[in-house]
């Protein structure tokens, strides 16, 4: 079993068991992990109705990370352009979300509310 694990994932696996309690809840997981795993940036990929709730968990991470967050419509990339259809839709465009924050050099990136499909874009 763990042959399927490389020398990156094993890291990846003891930050996480280090921060793992059932006392802490999902946000406080994550800035445990992140510390230990002496992350410097975040980056929160969110689904414009979550805008509010992006806020809040960038304003609770940003005591001790820079955070980037980017919503789903960043890039403004319209059904026309994407699929050439005649309509001026705004589409979620979660390649650009992901591109967004590659170019910020995050180490950790979260979603939060992304469409079946749109995350797994975005995880691509």
């Amino acid at each position: 079993m763990s042959n399927l694990y490389n020398n990156e994932m094993l890291e990846i696996m003891k930050f996480a068991d280090r921060s793992s309690s059932m006392m802490l809840n999902r946000f406080e997981q994550i800035k445990a992990f992140a510390s230990a795993a002496n992350y410097k940036t975040i980056g929160i990929a969110h689904c414009i109705t979550f805008s509010r709730e992006a806020a809040i968990i960038k304003k609770y991470l940003e005591s001790d990370f820079e955070v980037y967050t980017v919503d789903c419509k960043y890039g403004h990339l319209t059904k026309n352009e994407l699929f050439k259809e005649n309509s001026s839709r705004v589409l979620c465009n979660p390649a650009e979300q992901a591109q967004y924050l590659n170019d910020k050099n995050t180490d950790l990136n979260i979603s939060i509310g992304l469409c079946v499909g749109h995350d797994m874009i975005f995880n691509m």
